[in-house]
This record gives C-alpha cells, structure tokens and sequence, in this order.
C-alpha cells in the first residue's frame, strides 16, 4: 500500500466532503469528482490506485445511505437485484479492461466521460417529487442497460448512478423517488466489486478509501441539510460547468498520451 502524508490525509477528507456534500445538494454525479480530486488536489498520482480506493468509497457510501432510503420503503430490492447481476458481469470486463489501459490514456478517456455527464446534467430537468414511469418493466432492457451501467462503472471506477437511475425508470417501470433509492444498491455492488478487483492487484489505499468515506458522510448531512434552501436547477448547472472546467484540465494533462 502506498504511503500518505498527514498533508494528504487531511485533503482527503475534505475532498470526500466536497464529493458527499454535492451529493446531498444535488443528488447523482457527484462521484464523479472524486477521481480527479484525489489526483490533482490530494496529490496522489497513481491512476489505476486512485480509480480502486474511490471505487470502494463510493460502493461503501452507497449502502451506507441505502439504510435510510430503505427504511421509508423507496427501495425495490428485486428490481435492484435484477439490475445489479448482469451490471456486475460488466463491472468485471470493464475492470479488466481498465487495469490494462495505460493511465494517462484511462484518465483522458475518463474527462471525456465527465463532459457527457455535465452535458446530461444540464438538459435533464430536475425532478423534486415522484412521477409515475412511463414506460412498462421490460427485462431485457433491465439486463442490457445493467450491463453497460456495469461496464463503464468498472472502467472508470465511477457510482454510475447518473445512468442507473433513468435506466430503472424506463425499463424498470420504477418512480423516480424508488429508482433513487433503488440505484444504491448498483451502486454499491459494482464500486465494492470494482474495488476488490482492483485490490487483488494492489491497485487500492485503503486508508483513503476511510477518509474519503468519513468526509463523504459528514458531506452528505450538510447537502442535504441545505438541500431544500437553495435551488436545485441553479446548483446542479453550476456544478456541472465546475465538471466541464475540470475535465478539460485532465484531458490537458493527459494529452500527451496520445501524442
């Protein structure tokens, strides 16, 4: 295991802060910004290390908040479950894959992701309370979409969330109050399973993985205390510009490795 400073240690818990409080804020895609916070603002310059320890911060984050959705009833466990068995296949390939991408070329790849992600934030409109789906269960899309959520989920190390929740409204026929509370559960098993495959290797600080998830959680109470305060629609426009912004610096600093 890689050794960290005191320095590091303490940036990493505010990084798991900034990631669980834009979490509480604004809900899904969040996570995101917790690879590129641990290589450019804790220091930790080690791609595929950094892709395992968030992975398992952000699997372990998950079930944590999974109990309290679960308690007020907005979790489907079968519709969870049926999601997550074809995802973790994906989770598995997509490790794989990743481990033997080069870095540079992994985290190149991940800020194009990022500028996706940002650009869905802007378009999707925010929903504040359940709709009704629109769209009958349909298992094939269930397992199809599980699989590629999956996929990208062990390649990058990411929640996945962001696609996991859509995808349970249009083919699990699921609100989108239960499909919030029901992606958890994808959620958390593909980020444990990314980040036991990327540890069988030694790619994985479990130390950090603590910090992030001890910031994350006290993150997490502030968002969702201010939640409700503030608007939604502003926020997440806002953070997504903030994704744009740092996914544009790592493919900068990344560049060189297609050249």
């Amino acid at each position: 295991m890689l050794a960290i400073t005191d320095l590091q240690a303490i940036l990493s818990v505010i990084s798991g802060l900034i990631v669980g409080f834009s979490l509480g804020l604004i809900g899904g895609g969040g996570s995101i910004l917790a690879i590129p916070l641990l290589i450019y603002f804790v220091g930790f310059d080690h791609p595929h290390v950094v892709i395992g320890t968030t992975a398992l911060a952000v699997g372990i984050n998950a079930f944590l908040n999974l109990i309290p959705h679960a308690r007020k009833k907005h979790v489907n466990f079968k519709e969870g479950i049926l999601f997550s068995i074809p995802g973790i296949i994906g989770v598995l390939i997509g490790a794989e894959l990743g481990l033997i991408t080069p870095g540079s070329k992994l985290l190149f790849i991940f800020g194009i992701l990022m500028i996706i992600i940002a650009g869905y934030m802007l378009k999707r409109k925010c929903v504040e309370v359940a709709a009704e789906p629109l769209h009958n269960r349909s298992l094939s899309k269930m397992l199809t979409i599980g699989f590629l959520v999956g996929f990208a989920s062990g390649f990058f190390g990411i929640g996945g969330g962001f696609l996991i929740v859509p995808g349970l409204i249009y083919a699990g026929a699921l609100n989108i109050i239960q499909a919030v509370g029901t992606s958890l559960i994808s959620v958390g098993a593909f980020g444990v399973v990314t980040a036991i495959r990327y540890a069988i290797g030694g790619d994985i600080n479990i130390v950090i993985s603590v910090l992030y998830i001890v910031g994350g959680i006290a993150g997490g109470w502030i968002g969702t205390y201010y939640a409700s305060k503030v608007s939604k629609r502003l926020l997440t426009k806002i953070f997504a510009i903030i994704i744009i912004l740092v996914a544009v610096y790592m493919m900068y600093m990344n560049l060189s490795a297609f050249l």
